[in-house]
């Protein structure tokens, strides 16, 4: 559970004084010899960056040592004017062990992260986000397919963010999409589905439509070959947001188109 306190001053400084939260480590860099700085998402403040300092000592304050897609119990203080807060512990409670066995896991676990710290804004909070990153990096090592608990994690994130596909009608014109089609269109452009596909737009099968209908209305896809088509098409709508097919995206969705 989050502490939420007052300013307090420091010298001519106003922050906030050891503001504290459960987080997951998405990234590291380092700093310096001894330092570290961190991005993390927590459950009640948002994405985190901070400046851990003296992490990298062997008598570090904190304990388990930010490795990303980590989570445990964060605190730091926020300083007017400065985009590094300072990070003042952290207590690694879970490492996800099932996402470190099986390359495909592994590869969709740094995914997940990398699609947190992109999409949303730092200190916007979206507990939903960090429920969803928890479940889906706690489901990867037992999944099936990786792409089954991925898809309904991404369109948790796009939908939190504001940037959710419009599949339940065209988004083009507002009618009901037909049934008698087999292959509708996605155009990404719009963000959302059209009966008729036309140039510049992508043909999509009904049944990967049908799949991310059901995740609109809270299920989750249940056919490995439907979830996984899914949750590609959703990372290439993730890529056309972002402007860009990251590193972590072209290892999670080799095949991307």
């Amino acid at each position: 559970m989050s502490r939420l306190v007052q300013p307090v001053w420091i010298g001519d400084t106003a922050c906030m004084n050891r503001p504290t939260d459960v987080a997951i480590v998405l990234r590291r860099w380092e700093y310096s010899e001894t330092s570290q700085t961190v991005s993390a998402l927590s459950r009640e403040h948002g994405v985190i960056r901070g400046l851990a300092k003296g992490a990298l000592r062997p008598a570090s304050p904190f304990s388990g040592g930010f490795e990303p897609m980590t989570r445990g119990h964060l605190g730091w203080i926020v300083k007017s004017g400065r985009d590094l807060s300072i990070l003042t512990e952290w207590m690694v409670e879970d490492v996800y062990w099932g996402t470190r066995r099986r390359p495909a896991s592994n590869r969709a676990a740094l995914y997940a992260v990398d699609l947190a710290g992109r999409i949303l804004t730092d200190h916007d909070p979206h507990p939903d986000v960090f429920d969803a990153l928890d479940a889906v990096l706690g489901a990867l090592g037992d999944a099936e397919t990786p792409a089954m608990p991925l898809a309904a994690y991404q369109w948790t994130v796009l939908a939190s963010a504001g940037w959710r596909p419009v599949v339940s009608h065209d988004v083009e014109t507002g009618e009901p999409l037909p049934d008698t089609e087999s292959v509708l269109g996605f155009r990404p452009g719009d963000g959302g589905v059209v009966a008729l596909a036309s140039a510049g737009d992508w043909a999509v099968r009904r049944e990967t439509i049908e799949a991310l209908q059901a995740m609109e209305r809270g299920q989750r896809p249940t056919d490995p070959a439907v979830a996984t088509r899914a949750s590609a098409l959703l990372a290439a709508y993730t890529r056309e947001l972002l402007g860009e097919q990251t590193e972590a995206m072209r290892q999670a969705f080799p095949d991307l188109r």
